[in-house]
């Protein structure tokens, strides 16, 4: 492979212009075409219209221009609508005489065959076909030649390497420090580009505490499509950033004011997708359209599912979907190695009002609820089973199209049974995602529909039961639970009546009388093994073994703890295992063996991290504090407590009432505030409070650098080193199998880090993250260790 070297030729040769405007940010993505470049010789840059693949490439092409003895030479092809006039085109640039005794080609090669310059073709998208045969021959027959693409997809030329061009990071939705700390949004250059660009029409524009928040959210909106951003901008002429977000519902007919110096398509946002769209084949366009139904990420097992019937195959799905993610329609993510797809919000917009025009919004719509309705029934059925982590991880990704089929079934009437088979379905997923309140809203939409006195109606008031009764709201459940066990009864289901047996036992245990509350659960234990449901004998047990506990009948306490994990062990049931656990931990505890008790804790806290289960980590954290308090660690027993009592109120919890440790607490509490002082003892807790989840496990699971609040790198990074030296490894652009090996961890656990930095820096892709690790400079290496 050629490689250029730098000479002195003169920067003047070649046409490249000069640019009119700013060129906003793109450190990183200049970098690597400009060494791509160096390196190779043909490089395509690929993304959807308007997301900046032009400016990029001039700039970086300007960037290597003296590296090219006869310069760098630009060939627009955006308004060439003929491809049999692609060489002559190529030649007009050049200046080349026409000469009838030879074909185009050839001279155009002749021309090139002696000299060293790179030719940058720039919108070849409509041309792909024949600018790639074009560009296989040229560089076959002219060595020094070096070829720079634009195109919405690759050019399939054998040489080519492609970099995808994403568009311009933007704040999260996570990112709610931004309006507090608002020196942050320099680092969203979707941001930078917005204020840049309404600075050029309203020159006294700055960003102020009036309008951060609607330029903000209008960059979100945008998907931080620097066309899409700089359309708008231009409306400040006439509009308030307010005025601007409040009329982006419209954004056809708002988007719409490009200069009259650009090509046709990229004045108006309209334009910009109408082309896109005539760009796909007829299925590809179906496709576009029926993938739009989609809320959030999606597979392809979901998109063979919805999309497919009426001219499209399920078996021809999957290279539909590779087609619009070559013109990038669609985004192609990785989550725990599954491929999944997901379109910026204007292009599914856009998809949306053609799947109307084509009148098959309504009837999509009700396939993609059937969809998810029946990926919930499988999911339910085997929760506790070894899949148990993949399943729930798989809902949590899917949580927009879930709310996207419960509002379906619930404002369609898609049929009443199936939407409360959804909600219903949905029980560990509202614990684990910190939903309860909205799952309680969304069966009570439900069983308001469909009174009918059915099973799924039964099965779905006990759900409503239980979540109420995590949030010790037991007036409600008791009610509910009620109308549960006279439905059982009338409808013969056994397997209901433990159910109902358990829960009025939890409810009776956390109102006061264990007595009773002992005897619900040997009626669950007993109808729950008659009928073999290995899970529910391992609820009954667990609940029986915290009762007992509480009663300090320490014998059979740890005896139906120990029962439930055998059963668990044999039934691949995780998520019980991790309850088990956290029975017998605290049973240790209350026997004073605060080392054994801490032990378990924290192997039922990695289960319940994995699982992602909010009600069991506020669980141990409760349980944790109470045995740093015992073992007189006061400070991380504030701090424990403050985490646990965040993490609590965000899942409306009452822990003490599921331990029943409430009266322990209360009393080991008023000894850490008399230990610490009152001032201390609030600041610690404070400081507790103020963790986010991934520093609240970090801090519960002894990370030492996360220990203590109050532990920091020297340069305030908000990373742990291990993910300072992760995001690093992302700003080299290696993927997430790529860093695992590099660092010879787990593929999983490189995920989880790069998860968690989004999380930690408010990001969501990885091309921010690249961008934060850049502008940090300083290497891990060089960091305090």
């Amino acid at each position: 492979m050629s490689r250029v070297v730098p000479n002195a030729a003169s920067p003047r040769a070649g046409n490249l212009p000069v640019e009119a405007t700013s060129f906003v940010g793109r450190r990183r993505e200049v970098a690597d075409v400009k060494r791509l470049v160096a390196g190779t010789r043909m490089v395509t840059l690929t993304g959807f219209g308007g997301v900046g693949k032009s400016r990029l490439a001039l700039r970086a092409s300007a960037g290597v221009h003296r590296a090219f003895r006869d310069g760098v030479w630009l060939v627009d092809l955006a308004t060439l609508p003929d491809p049999r006039r692609l060489t002559e085109t190529i030649l007009d640039t050049f200046g080349v005489a026409d000469h009838a005794s030879t074909d185009p080609e050839s001279r155009l090669a002749d021309h090139l065959r002696d000299r060293q310059l790179l030719l940058v073709l720039d919108n070849c998208e409509h041309l792909a076909p024949e600018v790639g045969a074009l560009a296989e021959r040229l560089l076959r027959e002219a060595p020094g030649l070096h070829v720079l693409a634009t195109s919405r997809q690759r050019l399939n030329v054998a040489t080519e390497h492609t970099l995808s061009v994403s568009p311009l990071p933007v704040p999260g939705a996570a990112a709610g420090t931004v309006g507090s700390q608002p020196h942050l949004l320099a680092r969203f250059e979707s941001v930078v580009l917005f204020a840049e660009r309404a600075t050029a029409v309203q020159h006294d524009f700055t960003l102020n505490d009036e309008n951060r928040d609607a330029v903000v959210e209008i960059c979100r909106r945008l998907d931080g499509l620097p066309l899409g951003i700089e359309l708008a901008a231009a409306r400040l002429r006439t509009l308030t950033p307010a005025q601007i977000l409040a009329r982006l519902d419209d954004w056809d007919r708002l988007l719409t004011t490009g200069p009259d110096t650009a090509a046709p398509r990229h004045r108006t946002l309209a334009a910009l997708l109408d082309w896109s769209f005539d760009l796909c084949s007829p299925a590809e366009r179906v496709l576009w359209a029926r993938s739009a139904v989609f809320a959030g990420s999606f597979d392809l097992a979901a998109a063979e599912a919805v999309c497919s019937g009426d001219g499209i195959a399920a078996e021809d799905v999957m290279d539909l979907v590779t087609g619009l993610l070559d013109k990038s329609v669609l985004h192609r993510e990785e989550h725990h190695g599954i491929a999944r797809y997901r379109q910026l919000g204007l292009i599914r917009q856009y998809g949306l009002r053609r799947l109307a025009e084509r009148d098959e919004a309504s009837r999509l719509r009700g396939r993609h609820a059937d969809y998810y309705v029946d990926l919930v029934s499988r999911t339910a059925r085997v929760a506790f089973g070894s899949h148990q982590v993949e399943w729930l991880h798989g809902l949590e990704l899917d949580q927009a199209d879930l709310r996207a089929a419960l509002d379906f079934a619930s404002t369609e009437r898609l049929d009443g049974a199936a939407g409360l088979r959804l909600a219903t379905g949905l029980l560990y997923h509202w614990i684990n995602t910190a939903s309860v309140n909205e799952g309680r809203q969304w069966l009570g939409r439900m069983l308001a529909m469909e009174p009918a006195a059915t099973l799924s109606r039964a099965q779905a008031l006990w759900v409503a039961a239980w979540l109420a009764t995590i949030q010790a709201d037991f007036e409600p459940a008791a009610s509910l639970l009620a109308e549960t066990r006279s439905l059982g009864e009338r409808l013969d289901a056994p397997s209901l009546l433990g159910y109902v047996a358990l829960l009025s036992g939890l409810i009776e245990t956390s109102t006061g009388d264990a007595t009773t509350g002992l005897a619900h659960y040997e009626e669950a234990l007993d109808r729950l093994r008659e009928l073999n449901d290995q899970h529910g004998v391992a609820a009954a047990l667990i609940r029986l073994s915290l009762t007992h506990s509480a009663l300090h009948d320490d014998g059979p306490a740890v005896a139906a703890a120990e029962e439930a994990l055998a059963v668990c062990e044999r039934s691949g049931d995780v998520w019980h295992r991790s309850y088990a656990l956290l029975a017998l931990g605290i049973q240790r505890w209350r026997q004073g063996d605060t080392d054994q008790a801490t032990e378990w804790e924290l192997e039922s806290l990695r289960i319940n991290q994995g699982l992602g289960d909010r009600l069991g980590i506020a669980l141990n954290l409760e349980v944790l504090a109470l045995a740093a308090a015992t073992e007189h660690d006061h400070v991380r027993a504030a701090h424990l407590l403050g985490a646990q009592l965040s993490l609590g109120r965000s899942l409306g919890l009452a822990p003490g009432d599921y331990t029943h440790l409430t009266a322990y607490k209360d009393d080991l509490v008023d000894q850490v505030r008399g230990a610490m002082g009152e001032h201390a003892y609030q600041a610690a807790l404070g400081d507790g409070s103020a963790l986010n989840l991934e520093q609240t496990l970090a801090l519960a699971l002894r990370d030492e650098r996360s220990r203590s609040p109050a532990v920091r790198d020297a340069d305030s990074s908000p990373l742990t080193r291990r993910e300072r030296e992760i995001a690093e490894l992302v700003a080299e652009g290696r993927s997430n199998k790529e860093i695992a090996r590099r660092l010879v961890i787990a593929q999983r656990t490189a995920e989880s880090h790069v998860e968690n930095i989004l999380v930690k820096l408010g990001f969501t892709s990885r091309a921010q993250i690249a961008a934060w690790a850049s502008e940090q400079g300083r290497p891990v290496s060089a960091a305090r260790p």
